[in-house]
């Protein structure tokens, strides 16, 4: 319960759902790419308004990454974290946000120390 988020894999696609509501949000495809290793080709979000509120591709974009790279990987992604918290005292109207206001978020992304 602490990431608040169901990631799972089938073939090359990677799902991420709300743990609570169990509603898909985020499915991305990924490809292998030379040398080893894979890359995100493709990616779609929930469009239902009821299920999921999007606050735009940027945000979108940068939390699917920090999912698959906090999450599912285990990475510290320090970057992807300021960047959340950027994009979330942008759309606030804030500038003083503090870094943790990404543990203790609705994200249900816990910040690493």
């Amino acid at each position: 319960m602490d990431e608040k988020w169901n990631v799972f894999a089938e073939d090359n696609v990677v799902f991420m759902h709300r743990s609570w509501t169990g509603h898909g949000v985020y499915e991305a495809s990924f490809a292998p790419v030379p040398g080893g290793g894979r890359r995100v080709v493709s990616a779609v979000m929930e469009a239902d308004r009821e299920r999921y509120r999007s606050m735009g591709d940027e945000y979108d974009r940068l939390m699917m990454e920090l999912i698959i790279s906090a999450i599912v990987l285990g990475e510290p992604a320090a970057d992807l974290r300021a960047g959340l918290v950027e994009l979330t005292a942008r759309a606030s109207g804030k500038s003083d946000l503090p870094s943790g206001v990404v543990e203790h978020s609705a994200l249900g992304l816990r910040s690493g120390s």
